[in-house]
């Protein structure tokens, strides 16, 4: 499998194709990846050093590859954190370009806005332009529950209001939605939850909530999701891979006692995920 892989990067620790093109590669699959900014570090330390890249660089980038004759190989588009709309417009120009050559492809979205804690913390114009604009061109999308809120206008809390919402999205465009950080109500407490949606089943896995802020764990879930989609063909097998993987990561991390996910010391979990964890039919 090759994913074309449109993200900001990172030298010091892992979001972003930092955190994405490893574990897809420690899985087998050639990942070429396109950097949309290239920083030292992410930015929740509060400063950071290096460039946004322009949009029209990284389009010139993109047309590189496809004056290779490339593009027809591409098996999935995977982008994640958006910036503004210039980069937009060159990743749904690289999704309609790959699909023009490879009609089999897919388009991975992950729709970074923002999340319970924070709220959105993106520029104000970047939400609407990723719903109106982004998300009805993916067949993937993987918001976390206060990002499915925004997309759709709910306010998704229990099972039934997360099912409706995810079917909401789908009427935008996509065929299918992995909804990260569940937190229903009736959870047990100290667990958290993932669930995959499709238009005619959903199913649910629930894992310890580990106690600690883990930049880039969503970047290597859209990423895994994606991997597992494609090689299963299956939702429900892609999300107890990638719900295992994306634990036995964090919980290295914990225990490693460093504020970066320690992606090298778990590369095992990504090549030998222990499904460790239920997945139980919600619809």
């Amino acid at each position: 499998m090759k994913i074309l892989s449109i993200q900001s990067h990172v030298a010091y620790g892992h979001v972003g194709n930092s955190a994405a093109v490893f574990p897809l590669q420690r899985r087998g699959h050639e990942v070429w990846p396109v950097l949309t900014v290239n920083y030292s570090n992410h930015t929740g330390y509060g400063e950071w050093g290096g460039p946004i890249i322009a949009p029209e660089d990284v389009a010139s980038v993109i047309d590189g590859i496809e004056a290779r004759g490339a593009l027809g190989q591409v098996d999935a588009v995977l982008s994640g954190y958006q910036g503004g709309a210039g980069i937009a417009d060159v990743i749904l120009s690289a999704v309609d370009r790959v699909k023009a050559a490879n009609p089999a492809a897919t388009y991975t979205c992950d729709p970074v806005m923002g999340n319970a804690r924070s709220g959105c913390f993106v520029h104000p114009d970047v939400p609407p332009m990723i719903r109106e604009k982004v998300v009805p061109k993916a067949d993937l999308i993987t918001p976390n529950q206060f990002e499915l809120g925004f997309l759709t206008g709910t306010e998704p809390a229990d099972l039934d209001s997360t099912l409706a919402a995810a079917d909401a999205a789908m009427d935008m465009g996509p065929s299918t939605v992995l909804v990260t950080s569940v937190e229903r109500p009736e959870r047990p407490e100290g667990t958290i939850e993932m669930m995959a949606v499709t238009r005619d089943s959903a199913w649910i896995v629930q894992t310890p909530h580990l106690p600690f802020k883990a930049n880039g764990s969503g970047d290597v879930t859209a990423a895994l999701f994606t991997a597992h989609l494609h090689e299963t063909g299956s939702p429900a097998q892609a999300l107890a891979a990638t719900t295992s993987s994306v634990f036995d990561l964090l919980q290295t991390t914990l225990d490693s006692g460093e504020r970066e996910l320690q992606l090298v010391q778990a590369q095992e979990f990504f090549a030998h995920p222990r499904l460790q964890f239920e997945v139980t039919q919600v619809r």
